[in-house]
C-alpha cells in the first residue's frame, strides 16, 4: 500500500514551539506504523532543528519557522526553515562540537541530527536564512 502525504506549518521562534513541532511530526508520521525508536529519532532532530532556528537563526528577535512534511511510501522528508541571519560556514557550522552559541551551548545540534536520519542537507544564506532537509526511512513495527 502506498502512502502519500503532506502538510505545512508556520509556528513562532518562541520555545514552546519546539515541542508542538515534535508533536505534529509524531502525529504525522504515524500512519507508517514507526517502531518507538524510530518515532522518537525523528522527535529528536526535529527539536534539534526547531531549536537552532530560535538560538541560532533569530538569536534575540522574533521570527518564524517554517515546517513542511512529505511522506511517500515509507520516506519521511521534514524541512524546518527560517529566515534568520544564515550560515557563514556551513561545513564548519556542522563540525561537532563546533558553536556560535556561548558556553552553555555543546554544539552538537548537526551531530544529532545526521545520526538519527539516513539523510540531512543544510543550505543556508547570510542574513537569508537557513534550511534544513531531514530524511529518514520509516521501516515500522514488524508485522506478526
Amino acid at each position: 500500500m502506498k502512502t502519500e502525504n503532506e502538510f505545512k506549518l508556520t509556528v513562532d521562534s518562541k520555545s514552546i514551539n519546539e515541542s508542538f513541532a515534535r508533536v505534529v511530526v509524531s502525529a504525522f508520521i504515524t500512519p507508517l506504523d514507526p517502531t518507538l525508536e524510530e518515532l522518537a529519532d525523528l522527535k529528536t532532530a526535529v527539536s534539534e532543528a526547531v531549536t537552532n532556528c530560535i538560538v541560532h537563526g533569530y538569536k534575540e528577535q522574533f521570527g518564524r519557522i517554517y515546517i513542511t512534511g512529505k511522506i511517500k511510501d515509507s520516506m519521511v522528508k521534514i524541512t524546518i526553515r527560517d529566515k534568520g541571519c544564515g550560515i557563514e560556514n556551513i561545513d564548519k557550522a556542522m563540525t561537532p562540537l563546533f558553536t556560535t552559541g556561548g558556553g552553555d551551548r555543546a554544539g552538537l545540534g548537526f551531530t544529532v541530527m545526521e545520526s538519527f536520519c539516513d539523510k540531512i542537507s543544510v543550505r543556508s544564506k547570510v542574513n537569508n536564512g537557513t534550511s534544513v532537509t531531514l530524511i529518514k526511512k520509516i521501516e515500522g513495527k514488524a508485522k506478526w
